[in-house]
């Protein structure tokens, strides 16, 4: 028999979820952080069910993964150097096998295993579609990553390629775009790979702190790419109120890519790639580079107002990625 939480009731499922934190952790309606002079940062993230996941491309344990991942991704992005943990709300129909969520809450257990923290608390409730809110809390460590530090004369940087995720998804999909292109089997499992189980970049986040020339100061914009690295970098001017030429050739590509402007537009806005976007000094680039394979420079920012552009004729690049409320 497929037991469903109508089965289980409110009780019995809390039981079986506290098996997914240290003992003890959901006895009460509170968690308590140990003290820690580092600043705590937090952040959340909603996952809905037909918009971020579907069972059709997403197995349960992935559905898991990302959402901690997600969610560990924006902290790397701002300078997170431990994490705490996490608390999961979990809105579900009582015919939801139990089953789902068991590889739900098996796949937010095993990412942080890998990254660090663990499961704080959250709450469930009956509701017309499945969703999960997430919310993460880790420690700042020595550089605290705003959006809004970037300066004009700084390199444009990312820590690895985009378009996976993107590709990942259409691949998942059988999308019919892909029936007249022929994508390397090694692509393909690269592609899969990175949209049901994105890495955050807390890797490419250490070494930018070892890597620092000592003459400069605590000071480098950055964000993730989790809406695309057009957003990203269109994030990165507005708040610190410059502009960007990216370079054409320098887009970060993945490896055996497919030529042309629809692959082109997948790298620029395809989305959910979770890499780190920085905005660097000059002099930190080529230190930070060296220790982060995949990385590249892929444009500097400059004086004026908002805007993206290409290097080579100035022409404003086109924002066409994804939107939570469409065209509004």
């Amino acid at each position: 028999m497929n037991e469903t939480l109508a089965d289980l009731g409110e009780t019995e499922l809390l039981r079986r979820l506290s098996h997914f934190a240290p003992a003890g952790q959901l006895d009460d309606d509170t968690a308590c952080l140990a003290e820690d002079p580092r600043p705590l940062l937090v952040n959340t993230d909603v996952l809905v069910d037909g918009i971020h996941f579907s069972d059709a491309t997403t197995d349960p344990s992935d559905v898991g993964w990302r959402a901690v991942a997600a969610n560990l991704s924006d902290l790397a992005a701002s300078g997170a150097e431990a994490i705490e943990g996490i608390t999961v709300a979990l809105v579900a129909p009582g015919s939801t096998p139990w089953d789902w969520v068991q590889g739900v809450y098996q796949g937010m257990s095993d990412a942080l295993h890998c990254h660090g923290g663990a499961l704080l608390g959250g709450d469930c409730s009956d509701g017309a579609q499945r969703l999960l809110s997430v919310s993460a809390l880790g420690r700042l460590g020595s550089l605290r990553l705003h959006r809004g530090d970037a300066r004009p004369g700084d390199a444009l940087l990312t820590s690895g390629p985009h378009g996976l995720s993107r590709l990942g998804l259409a691949l998942l999909q059988n999308d019919p775009a892909l029936k007249s292109q022929s994508v390397p089997e090694s692509l393909r499992r690269q592609a899969v790979q990175q949209h049901r189980r994105p890495v955050p970049r807390f890797d490419a986040l250490k070494a930018l702190l070892s890597s620092k020339p000592n003459d400069l100061p605590w000071r480098a914009g950055g964000t993730d790419s989790s809406d695309g690295l057009l957003a990203a970098i269109e994030g990165l001017c507005r708040s610190s109120g410059c502009a960007a030429v990216l370079d054409r050739d320098q887009l970060p590509r993945p490896k055996d890519w497919p030529l042309g402007s629809p692959w082109d537009q997948w790298c620029l806005v395809g989305g959910e790639d979770f890499e780190l976007v920085l905005s660097l000094p000059p002099p930190w680039v080529t230190p930070w580079l060296e220790l982060v394979p995949g990385a590249q420079r892929i444009g500097t920012i400059c004086r004026g107002s908002c805007g993206v552009r290409w290097s080579d004729d100035q022409s404003l690049i086109d924002s066409q990625g994804f939107r939570h409320y469409g065209m509004s």
